[in-house]
């Protein structure tokens, strides 16, 4: 047992030498580490200045890059002025001889249009009782339809409308002349344009009633007249 107690002294020792070189180095690197943590914080607290030193440092920089760009300006304006006046009239262009794209586009001109006239017979009874089909009545405008093209219309926000004008070289009857102005305003680039139509009272029913829409640039406007019954 004794010799066994001495073998195993003499491992631990053995063991202990061994790894006494490994202390050491932890040790040392430890240090080492510290001191070069020591290090880095003082050069950190050497390179920062003050915060005050700091903003004057920065307004002088500003200060005196803002004096050289006023100077430079200054010196600048000084060579680019002209001798007179008169100069810069020199290289001058006819602004009037110039053609744009848009010219064209937005010159005044007046609408495209397609227009329809409805006629009919009405079939009272004094035409029932003196015509037929072989010699039927003389026709009579029932109404009318009108497109009007504004494709290129400046001002998207009014819509074109249309006014009902008298026809002064109508002849009148009964104080009423037979026909009327209808007039259509849309705005630039286009003119106003005007038709003559029979002057009678517009239709405003539902199912036989006028009808007046604006859309994709085309005004179109449809109406008929009211049938007057036939009066012995």
């Amino acid at each position: 047992m004794k010799s066994r107690y001495i073998e195993r002294k003499a491992e631990l020792g053995k063991l202990r030498k061994r790894r006494a070189p490994e202390k050491t180095f932890k040790v040392l690197r430890d240090e080492r580490a510290r001191e070069l943590a020591r290090s880095r914080l003082c050069d950190e607290e050497e390179a920062d200045p003050e915060p005050e030193k700091e903003e004057e440092n920065r307004a002088m920089a500003l200060a005196v890059v803002k004096e050289q760009q006023r100077r430079l300006q200054e010196a600048l304006a000084s060579k680019a002025a002209p001798s007179s006046e008169d100069s810069f009239a020199i290289n001058e262009l006819n602004l009037d001889s110039q053609v744009y794209w848009w010219h064209d586009k937005y010159r005044p001109r007046k609408p495209k249009y397609v227009n329809h006239v409805h006629t009919g017979y009405v079939w009272n009874k004094y035409n029932r009782t003196h015509c037929d089909h072989e010699n039927p009545p003389p026709k009579f405008v029932q109404g009318y339809k009108f497109d009007i093209f504004y494709p290129d219309v400046v001002d998207k926000t009014k819509v074109p409308s249309f006014i009902l004008e008298e026809d002064k070289d109508s002849e009148s009857n009964n104080g009423e002349s037979e026909t009327c102005i209808i007039r259509f305003h849309a705005g630039p680039p286009y003119q106003d344009i005007a038709f003559r139509i029979v002057n009678k009272d517009w239709e405003y029913s539902h199912k036989n009633g006028s009808k007046c829409t604006f859309d994709g640039g085309i005004l179109r406007l449809y109406f008929n007249f009211k049938r007057c019954p036939y009066r012995s």
